[in-house]
């Protein structure tokens, strides 16, 4: 019995964990409902005033972006903002042929009079933070935009941005991610869905109610003092990003994030792709968690609800290692269900926790309502979309897991980027692009044994019990079953 209970302890515990996690995405939705019925009246600079015109640095951190920097050039070339108080700068750590002809095409744009520069590094110390950490010591604006070389934003994009920093205490505008390749796949429709949800219910539910929230890597503009004040970027963990979030709000700055301005992006067709991303995003925020957590519950500039969200906020990642205990421990449990007669009462006590799934339908279908629209139709498709979601999701909490332990424990890796493709619909290709990782891991070995293992578990359905099986965790392996699968197959076969 000494095993099963260890069993049933590490379920539970990570049963509670995901409520608690659910509960607070649901404070989230409350919160953004009625951020919606808010009328903004920030600051604003009058830009009708050309005093009142800050100057702009834009910075672009690039590494061996062959497929889309001509793109990104052309784009970023088109904003719309004055000339004499605008700068961009190319942070360019390339090591292929993609340094000679971004070097090209910026000599040509400097000839129309754009202020452009191209600035490389013999190494690449500190990767992305250290890009923009060199880049920030000759930059002339106020201001710093960002842009990630598959960002593509609008000619209005900084008109609808900078006027926000009128009021001296922001430090970040931020804005939402579009998807220029949204269904281009299963795997892009699902990447799109959990971001949409990250970019509606969770950064306007944070914001509105002035918890910390983060700037996203990209598709937000900083100022420069706030930078410095916060102690610059720095490169010792995978998401810089997060990191000087919660450094500069730590020290007062009020970020703003701007759910209505689109920023459209390109996501990963490739699930190598999507899994390099995955893995750098969720070991970097267990890196923030152990860089962070201290500060947060040490603060004396914050109040107690924030402190709860600011933590939550960085545990984000690590609910994927609770999902995979549940995952794996769904079995056992399901046996020792029908053998302990005693612990019926404990599994009609752990049928409550089904909650958190409904409560994690309900939030996910505002957002999904928001781009979708509602009706019948539309909410029939959300609940597709939702449990394709769900088990993919569940399909990745391997990868994720061993992500999260990595940055919970310490250990360092490389800031790996994630391929662009230059790709919108089906007509493009993407299977000759040099970037793609040729070798899966070994992670992908395990992940297909896992499949089987919940095929096992669908199986045990039919032969526990006395009374012709034992269903209720059916439909859940089901989904382990599909989602470990889709994951498995695409990596080991397709990548797409």
């Amino acid at each position: 019995m000494v095993l099963e209970y260890i069993i049933i302890t590490l379920y539970t515990i990570s049963l509670v964990l995901i409520l608690l996690y659910a509960l607070a995405q649901f404070n989230l939705l409350i919160n953004y409902l009625k951020a919606r019925k808010k009328q903004d009246n920030s600051l604003k600079f009058d830009f009708s005033n050309p005093i009142e015109i800050p100057y702009v640095t834009i910075q672009l951190p690039v590494f061996n972006e062959l497929y889309v920097m001509e793109r990104l050039l052309n784009n970023i070339a088109k904003l719309e903002y004055p000339r004499e108080k605008l700068e961009i700068q190319v942070l360019d750590d390339s090591t292929d042929e993609s340094v000679e002809s971004t070097a090209k095409q910026i000599a040509e744009l400097q000839k129309t009079g754009l202020d452009i520069q191209h600035i490389t590094r013999e190494n690449r110390q500190g990767f992305k933070a250290g890009a923009l950490k060199e880049g920030l010591k000759t930059a002339k604006g106020e201001f710093i935009a960002i842009f990630d070389a598959d960002f593509l934003p609008k000619e209005n994009w900084l008109l609808e941005t900078v006027p926000y920093f009128k009021n001296p205490r922001i430090g970040v505008v931020q804005t939402r991610w579009g998807h220029i390749n949204r269904n281009y796949s299963t795997l892009t429709k699902i990447q799109a869905f959990a971001l949409d949800a990250h970019f509606t219910l969770e950064q306007v539910g944070r914001n509105s109610q002035g918890h910390f929230i983060n700037f996203n890597g990209t598709a937000g503009i900083w100022r420069k003092e706030c930078i410095y004040d916060a102690g610059n970027w720095e490169g010792d963990t995978l998401t810089e990003d997060l990191d000087l979030s919660y450094r500069a709000q730590l020290k007062n700055w009020k970020f703003k994030y701007l759910e209505n301005v689109v920023t459209p992006a390109e996501l990963p067709v490739v699930i190598s792709a999507a899994r390099s991303q995955q893995f750098r995003w969720n070991k970097g925020g267990a890196e923030n968690f152990q860089k962070m957590l201290k500060r947060i519950l040490t603060s004396k500039n914050i109040p107690l609800k924030t402190k709860i969200h600011g933590t939550l906020h960085l545990l984000n990642s690590s609910m994927f290692t609770c999902i995979f205990l549940v995952a794996i421990l769904s079995i056992p449990m399901l046996y020792i269900k029908n053998e302990y007669a005693h612990l019926k009462i404990y599994f009609l006590v752990m049928s409550f926790f089904i909650i958190s799934t409904l409560i994690f339908f309900i939030c996910y279908w505002f957002m999904y309502k928001k781009t979708y629209g509602g009706g019948m139709l539309n909410f029939i498709k959300y609940i597709g979309a939702f449990f394709a979601f769900f088990s993919v999701a569940m399909g990745f909490s391997l990868h994720n897991t061993i992500a999260v332990l990595e940055g919970h424990l310490g250990k360092k890796s490389e800031f790996v980027r994630t391929p662009k493709f230059n790709i919108k619909s089906l007509k493009d290709s993407w299977k000759n692009n040099k970037y793609i990782r040729k070798k899966p891991s070994l992670h992908v070995i395990i992940e297909g044994a896992l499949t089987l293992y919940f095929a096992f578990g669908m199986y045990s359905a039919f032969i526990v019990g006395n009374k012709g099986g034992d269903f209720g965790m059916f439909p859940f392996h089901l989904m382990l079953f599909v989602g470990f699968g889709y994951v498995f197959y695409k990596s080991l076969f397709s990548k797409a």
